[in-house]
């Protein structure tokens, strides 16, 4: 359109503000260039050079001058840029805050100051996003008028879907404390914690360390633990439920970053009444049902639904113990974060 969005995402946009959405998460994963992590130094350079400057609205060498050659004071620490560092952050990351000021600036053209909230992705890459490269994006999109909530880098470590943090827990700590000084200077805004359900090994530390300005994004978790009940109360339901997904898994899981292995997880007939919902807690069996729930929910014989209205079913029979389960799961997510 005029605005020099990509159609598709004007339309997006126009739909959520038509019903009333107020919260955006830009996620331009697809315009980072993860390559630049390994890209020998001439291709660096020649990369750089071609940067969309005139949407990032300056050049190459004015941006090496607002960088090179200072130092950047953050709350505890010192920072500065080699050339190396920051060609390979504006490589890695230039056309991501381009694509990100395009949509924001349509958000505010369509929507007006004050009207809506943003946060930028760009969790879902290859490469942890370095303390240089989170101030390099942050910095940039300031410079260029951008304002935002929350902020999610890609953090060290692995942070798959419905499970647990895997990586080690002292380099996640000094890298997230460096990314909270990049937040408090640059902002204040949050840093979030996106695939964050399941991470129960750093909720204290990221309470600890950031206080508030962490948003943790939680989704597919109360569908498992509604799985969790239908394995209790509708145990056939459960193991059709779980056969169909070693299935679909090989195909679902595409979108998703995973690692289980479904030759690992226990099938329906090796498997008693008693023994299907402690399958939720184990780390193959839950990525397997996690990334499968799209299909569960769509899938049709003909013209009904193979699973979704029975399972709609049970669970508005049995609300109240979904509830607690809910309850139970959500609040173990929520309570490293409540103030003492």
């Amino acid at each position: 359109g005029a605005s020099g969005l990509p159609g598709a995402e004007a339309l997006d946009i126009d739909r959520c503000l038509a019903v009333g959405f107020t919260m955006f998460t830009i996620d331009p994963g697809d315009h980072v260039d993860d390559a630049a992590d390994a890209a020998n130094p001439s291709v660096l350079q020649a990369s750089f050079e071609n940067l969309p400057w005139q949407a990032l609205e300056s050049t190459s060498a004015d941006c090496q001058r607002c960088y090179l050659e200072r130092a950047f004071m953050l709350t505890d620490m010192k920072l500065e840029f080699t050339e190396e560092t920051l060609v390979r952050a504006a490589v890695k990351y230039g056309q991501a805050v381009a694509h990100t000021v395009k949509l924001y600036r349509y958000l505010l053209q369509e929507a007006g100051e004050g009207q809506f909230e943003l946060e930028m992705s760009v969790d879902e890459t290859a490469t942890p996003t370095s303390t240089a490269e989170h101030f390099f994006v942050a910095s940039e999109l300031k410079r260029l008028g951008v304002k935002w909530v929350s902020l999610a880098p890609r953090f060290v470590g692995e942070f798959e879907k419905g499970v647990d943090y895997k990586g080690d827990l002292a380099s996640f700590e000094e890298s997230f404390k460096q990314h909270v000084e990049v937040a408090k200077t640059l902002g204040p805004y949050k840093l979030s914690i996106h695939s964050g359900s399941d991470k129960f090994s750093i909720y204290p530390l990221t309470a600890e360390l950031a206080g508030e300005l962490v948003h943790l994004k939680t989704a597919g978790t109360s569908y498992l633990e509604a799985l969790r009940v239908i394995a209790e109360i509708e145990p056939d339901l459960f193991r059709q439920i779980l056969a169909f997904a070693f299935t679909r898994y090989h195909e679902d899981r595409a979108s998703y970053h995973v690692s289980a292995d479904p030759s690992k997880v226990r099938k329906p007939a090796d498997l008693s009444d008693g023994e299907l919902p402690a399958l939720l807690e184990e780390f193959d069996a839950r990525e397997m049902l996690h990334v499968t729930f799209g299909s569960v929910l769509t899938w049709k014989d003909g013209d009904t639904y193979r699973f979704r209205d029975r399972l709609l079913l049970a669970l508005r029979q049995h609300e109240e113990i979904y509830y607690q389960a809910l309850q139970r799961h959500l609040g173990r997510h929520a309570s490293p974060f409540k103030k003492s």
